[in-house]
């Protein structure tokens, strides 16, 4: 599924240049749940940004799903992580002025699902993640569980290939974050391929993998 040649992150500085990624090349399988784990500033979420296509000033090759991202224009790079990516962040980043099920219902929209594939998409999903009682609230009525809960039922509500999560129970109760690793794995087995990264060794157990990074360089894979 995702194919990384000598992935290099650059940042020119007056001294010289700043490697936040150096020679990275990795494969990821379909249907693989791996963990990016290393310290603070060992590159971690610079290279799930580029796997999730947030980041295109890198130099290297990248194949994602048999395209070559690399060589790809930045509409092309966009419809590619719009079709196939879903993405879970540790602050949510919810839409703060629409309800849950706007929230939800937004990257349908971006895929121009009509209305009716829509509302039962919606429904579907609500129903699966046990928050119909709360699709009329917005978030600042959840709780972070509660917003987290809703932050992956938006990543998954299209059926991506991949799921991209950065941290994603940093900012949740020692339960919630259980929970929501739960619905990783059970997810991750019905087939869908998770990334994530995370400096709890506990939430690195849900997966099949964990790749390590230390100062911008693979360490282990």
């Amino acid at each position: 599924m995702i194919s990384l040649r000598s992935v290099e992150k650059i940042y020119p500085l007056k001294g010289g240049v700043f490697y936040a990624l150096r020679n990275i090349s990795l494969e990821i399988n379909e249907g693989e749940f791996v963990s990016i784990m290393g310290p603070s500033g060992s590159g971690k979420s610079t290279l799930l940004h580029i796997l999730g296509l947030h980041d295109s000033s890198w130099h290297g090759e990248f194949n994602l799903l048999g395209q070559p991202v690399h060589q790809l224009d930045k509409k092309k790079r966009f419809d590619l992580q719009k079709k196939h990516l879903g993405f879970v962040f540790q602050s949510y980043h919810l839409l703060d002025d629409l309800t849950v099920y706007e929230n939800l219902e937004i990257p349908l929209s971006y895929r121009d699902v009509p209305k009716k594939e829509r509302e039962s998409a919606v429904c579907d999903v609500l129903d699966r993640f046990g928050i119909v009682g709360k699709k009329d609230l917005y978030p600042n009525q959840l709780s972070g569980g509660q917003q987290q809960l809703v932050g992956v039922a938006r990543a998954l509500i299209a059926k991506p290939s991949l799921i991209l999560a950065d941290e994603p129970t940093g900012n949740l109760h020692s339960d919630q974050g259980r929970e929501i690793m739960k619905l990783f794995k059970k997810l991750n087995e019905e087939g869908t391929t998770i990334i994530q990264v995370t400096h709890s060794e506990e939430n690195a157990t849900y997966g099949s993998r964990v790749v390590r990074l230390a100062d911008g360089m693979l360490i282990s894979k």
